[in-house]
This record gives C-alpha cells, sequence and structure tokens, in this order.
C-alpha cells in the first residue's frame, strides 16, 4: 500500500532518483524545454521549481544552496543570470508541462517540460491578440444601433447625390430592351 508516500518513487533508488532529477533540472536550464515522460515531468517540477524561487535573489547562500541540488555551476550561472531575471516579477509557476503522446518503443505517456517565460511562439500570440470586453444587453444594442443608424443614412444619401450630379449628365437612358441585348452579348462572349 501507498500510505503516506508523498515522493513517486520512479522505479528508482533514492541516489539514482537524486541524480536524474538533478540532471533533468540542468537540462531545463540551460535548454529551457526537454521532452520526457509525465510522471519524470511532474516530479521534475516539484524539483526545480524552489530552485527557480531562489534564483530570484541572487545571493551568495541562494547560489551555494542551488547548487548542492545541481551540481553544475554552468546551469547555476544560467539560472541566476538569464532565468532569475526573467521570472522576478512571477509569483510561481516557472514550468509548463505539454502532453506529447505516447512514445512508440513502450507506450509511455510522454511530455514536454518547458520554462514558461522562454516561449516565444505563447508570448507573441498573446501580445498581438487584445482581450475586447463585450457585453450584450438588449437595452444597450438597440439604442446604439437606433442612434447611428440615421446618421449613416444621412451620410450615404448626401454621397449618392453628390455622384448622381456629377455622372447625370453624362448618363444616357437605356430602355429594357437594349439592356437585355447587352447581357446577352456578354454571355456570349464569356
Amino acid at each position: 500500500m501507498r500510505h503516506g508516500k508523498k515522493v513517486n518513487h520512479l522505479g528508482r533508488t533514492s541516489s539514482h532518483r537524486k541524480a536524474m532529477l538533478a540532471n533533468m533540472a540542468s537540462s531545463l536550464i540551460k535548454h529551457k524545454r526537454i521532452i520526457t515522460t509525465v510522471a519524470k515531468a511532474k516530479s521534475l517540477r516539484i524539483y526545480v521549481e524552489p530552485l527557480i524561487t531562489r534564483s530570484k535573489e541572487a545571493s551568495t547562500h541562494n547560489m551555494r544552496t542551488v547548487f548542492a541540488y545541481l551540481g553544475d555551476k554552468v546551469a547555476v550561472n544560467e539560472l541566476f543570470t538569464v532565468v532569475g531575471e526573467k521570472v522576478a516579477n512571477r509569483p510561481g509557476g516557472y514550468t509548463r508541462i505539454l502532453k506529447t503522446g505516447n512514445r512508440a518503443g513502450d507506450n509511455a505517456e510522454m511530455a514536454m517540460i518547458e520554462l514558461v517565460d522562454f516561449n516565444e511562439f505563447f508570448d507573441g500570440f498573446k501580445s498581438d491578440k487584445k482581450k475586447s470586453t463585450t457585453r450584450r444587453s438588449r437595452r444597450g444594442s438597440s439604442a446604439t444601433s437606433a442612434k447611428a443608424a440615421p446618421q449613416a443614412a444621412v451620410t450615404e444619401t448626401v454621397e449618392t447625390e453628390a455622384v448622381i450630379e456629377d455622372v447625370a449628365p453624362s448618363v444616357e437612358e437605356v430602355s429594357p430592351a437594349d439592356d437585355a441585348a447587352t447581357e446577352t452579348t456578354e454571355e456570349n462572349k464569356d
């Protein structure tokens, strides 16, 4: 039974699990996204988010604590210089897990885990699309359209009269019979 067991052991010993999570966290920090199984991605999220929170304040104590977890100087440097500055205003939720389907060999459920602030596709998508607030009410829509319609009609009428006055001297009267003959000749040309 699994009573009171809150850690997913991932089928590994404690030392192997810690080393694997440290390596995966270093890779995530360096490359900003990695592909792994869903279970490992969920465990990695629990492992790496407190480290990212520590990277917001670049003190010697925080750097040494993070280095004790990761064991990789390059990853620690990247975390405190690049990632820490970018997530400074975010209150949490630094990673995103996107399921990608099942692996071909053993049908394991796969996922991509990525740092949220480093995905250019989603950032560009959000900034291009502004949220428009629209409310639909029966009173507002009829009153607004009733006011707008007469103004538009007056503008169209004035423009139409001006066009007719300019074109009127050059327009010749065409009888309905002549109009029908013109249509048939146009159809024959096509």
